[in-house]
């Protein structure tokens, strides 16, 4: 079972309506029928934890899961299945995880300038490098339904489609396109 290193937190109320009115029956309602109805309007997230004390790199690619999960939650994305919810995080994750690590930066373009924390001289070192690798190569090959099988599929997609066309079917479907 795999450890929790991340959660993203949210709230969504869900309200009854009155689909029939009622009749009054002695001292109770007769006839009376409600129906869930969603308000999308009224979504939060709360928080987004992580695990504290992991290295820079991990607890990035924790927080654009994370984040990808709250974004899917106040857009509206709603009941998606856990392999195309998770699934579709992992790619984000990858994705930052590919802009931090060496070359994953678009060759046409600049590099873009180190982040100042990663060491004194201002550039990865060299075990950095080596422990990005690691966490995208822990990402490639999960065995595990959700985020191993549905990281792949969600892969596939984006890759044939595009994120966004990616996104935009998952919202109309609930499922990622083929």
């Amino acid at each position: 079972m795999p450890e929790t290193r991340g959660l993203c937190l949210s709230e969504e109320q869900t309200v009854s309506s009155i689909q029939k009115k009622p009749k009054m029956g002695g001292r109770v309602f007769v006839g009376m029928r409600t129906q869930p109805l969603r308000l999308t309007r009224i979504c939060d997230v709360t928080a987004i934890l992580i695990l504290y004390g992991l290295p820079r790199l991990l607890t990035g690619a924790i927080l654009a899961h994370e984040l990808m999960h709250a974004w899917l939650r106040l857009r509206g994305y709603r009941n998606l299945t856990m392999e195309v919810e998770e699934g579709i995080c992992q790619v984000l994750s990858l994705m930052w995880l590919e802009s931090e690590v060496t070359h994953g930066y678009n060759r046409n373009m600049p590099p873009p300038p180190p982040p100042p924390s990663s060491s004194k001289r201002g550039r990865k070192s060299a075990s950095e490098n080596k422990l990005g690798e690691f966490f995208k190569h822990q990402i490639l090959h999960d065995a595990s339904p959700a985020y191993g099988e549905g990281f792949r599929a969600a892969q596939a997609a984006v890759n044939k489609y595009g994120l966004r066309c990616t996104l935009d079917h998952i919202r109309m479907t609930g499922t990622l396109p083929i």
